[in-house]
């Protein structure tokens, strides 16, 4: 009887949030699905896109510290929410504006929407499932993001053939506003307040006297492997957000390649991140259980080396490839296996994958996620990468073209990739280790 209800209200929480968190994403993206037709009757600037896309990853950055410490200290479907109808009114009002001061202050406020979001899911997901099933619960929903950038720039193009785009942006905020209620009566904080009994979140016991648990924060936020995880946090994340935010004004503009394409290219990236995230995570998972883990090395890396040569291959190919002259289909040959999230496990596709991975499950790393602070530290980084992805390229874009911006990211993940490959054998231990270990 218990397990049926915890069955049927798992069900329904889990729709509910991962319905939401795809119209947050879409709505996060809107204004970069809709870019070429704004332009087309706003006069916009390439410093002036940069600016309104820069203003929502900063607003974001603050924002997602914020709900970290509010999901802590009240009701989580209330911030979720809440989050969900900010949303859809600030791109309800989006779409009656028309100067860059008015889409920069309101893509502003929604990137601190935005970032009320994904921290009341994990808050929630660990109330409703068992440790053992949140992992795979957490990924799941995780593809809310793929669903809503692969999808959104198709709708958006084939609803912009028959409506502009202010009635896209009013449409997609309606929803949000409407969903945003429905998930309020839905969503359950915790088992508790439907009369279940709460799940055990496992027993906190440890070894006494290890290493890990009496490392302190100072030792784990100097140890050299969180600052490699955190700078491919800032690459892949940045170079992720020039081609989602860019790439089809750069087809668009500089390639003779029309809108359809250009949307269909952002549609094929994000399902290329799709797949590389599940084969990253599928092989490195086998790569770990062949070869195993110790504290210098890690069996990963060389997927990792892989994954970051397919990515400076396939943004070679974008770059020098596509032409006016080159067929539909032929252009968006080398967009699908672009592999722009391919860190699945490696946490670098998501800040929250930090608690996932096996160097980091230790007694003293859980406590201090619980103060938000390696997350913050790591999501930090990420934020740098989506700055740099906006007001930065697009005035490189500005002052050079949009083919010399690429070669730019793509230069600096080629760098990166021979970072990775001279730092193969780093230890990657957090915190103190033992002199005999050592």
């Amino acid at each position: 009887m218990a397990a049926g209800g915890y069955g049927r209200y798992r069900a329904v929480i889990f729709a509910a949030m991962f319905i939401g968190y795809t119209l947050y994403y879409f709505n996060r993206k809107t204004f970069s699905f809709v870019m070429p037709a704004v332009m087309a009757e706003v006069p916009l600037g390439k410093d002036e896109l940069g600016l309104i896309t820069s203003s929502q990853s900063a607003a974001y950055a603050i924002s997602k510290f914020v709900s970290g410490v509010l999901s802590d200290q009240m009701s989580a479907r209330w911030l979720f929410s809440s989050g969900l109808l900010m949303v859809g009114l600030v791109n309800v009002v989006f779409s009656w504006s028309s100067t860059v001061t008015a889409f920069a202050g309101l893509w502003f406020l929604n990137g601190l929407a935005q970032g009320l979001g994904w921290p009341p899911c994990g808050k929630i997901l660990r109330k409703w499932f068992e440790p053992s099933q949140f992992g795979t619960w957490w990924a799941i929903l995780s593809t809310s993001m793929n669903l809503a950038g692969g999808l959104g720039p198709i709708v958006a193009a084939l609803v912009s053939l028959n409506y502009d785009w202010r009635m896209t942006l009013s449409f997609s905020g309606f929803i949000c506003v409407v969903v945003s209620f429905v998930c309020l009566v839905l969503i359950k904080n915790e088992p508790s307040d439907v009369g279940l009994p709460n799940i055990e979140q496992g027993a906190k016991k440890g070894k006494k006297g290890s290493s890990s648990e009496n490392s302190t924060l100072t030792e784990l936020l100097l140890s050299p492997y969180l600052w490699v995880l955190s700078t491919g946090y800032l690459v892949v994340f940045g170079v992720k957000t020039c081609c989602t935010d860019w790439g089809q004004l750069f087809l668009i503009q500089e390639r003779g390649q029309s809108m359809l394409v250009g949307s269909s290219y952002m549609s094929a990236l994000e399902i290329g991140g799709l797949v590389g995230s599940i084969a990253a995570g599928y092989l490195s998972d086998r790569a770990v259980a062949r070869v195993g883990l110790s504290s210098y090395g890690n069996p990963r890396h060389a997927l990792l080396l892989s994954m970051m040569a397919g990515m400076c291959v396939s943004m070679f190919l974008f770059r020098v490839t596509v032409t006016g002259d080159s067929p539909k289909v032929s252009a968006l040959r080398f967009f699908l296996p672009l592999p722009v999230s391919p860190f699945a496990d490696l946490p670098f596709s998501c800040p929250g994958r930090l608690v996932s991975t096996p160097e980091l499950r230790t007694r003293a790393l859980r406590r201090l996620l619980d103060t938000q602070a390696l997350l913050v530290f790591c999501l930090f980084f990420l934020t740098v990468g989506g700055f740099l992805a906006g007001l930065p390229f697009s005035t490189i874009a500005k002052h050079y073209s949009w083919a010399t911006a690429f070669w730019v990211a793509e230069i600096t993940c080629t760098g990166s990739t021979v970072a990775f490959f001279l730092l193969r054998n780093i230890r990657t231990k957090m915190g103190r280790i033992p002199r005999k270990a050592d």
